[in-house]
């Protein structure tokens, strides 16, 4: 479905509008969407589509994924969190989770970003180059 870019501008000034200090505020995003809902201007469908695309990717990027081949201990956990509020801002959703195949290291993803030190990767290197 192509949109209008009266719909595509209406719908990004909704998302900055709904943003507080540099993040997305859940609140102003529902209120944004009802007060879009009860009014329903011309285009109210293609501006409400693009509002989800813009909420998706802002969260998307936001969320944090450590993968780890044992659970981490609590001090660890603290610090790597703490590394990834400092590069990507204090919004970041971070999730630690266990992943046996890397057999030892860390995998962690933020949005695109794809940091891998797991020895599971260095070994297909290794295998690579040989």
């Amino acid at each position: 479905m192509k949109i209008s870019k009266l719909a595509q501008r209406e719908a990004r000034r909704l998302f900055r509008s709904c943003q507080a200090n540099g993040l997305l505020d859940e609140n102003r995003v529902r209120q944004s969407v009802s007060l879009l809902l009860a009014g329903k201007p011309h285009g109210y469908v293609e501006i409400l589509s693009r509002l989800y695309r813009l909420v998706k990717l802002d969260l998307e990027q936001r969320a944090a994924r450590i993968e780890s081949a044992t659970r981490l201990p609590a001090d660890l956990q603290a610090q790597v969190a703490n590394q990834i509020r400092k590069i990507y801002g204090s919004g970041a959703d971070i999730a630690f989770s266990q992943n046996p195949a890397l057999i030892g290291g860390l995998r962690i993803q933020v949005g695109s970003d794809l940091y891998d030190g797991s020895v599971r990767t260095r070994l297909e290197k290794l295998e690579q180059n040989f």
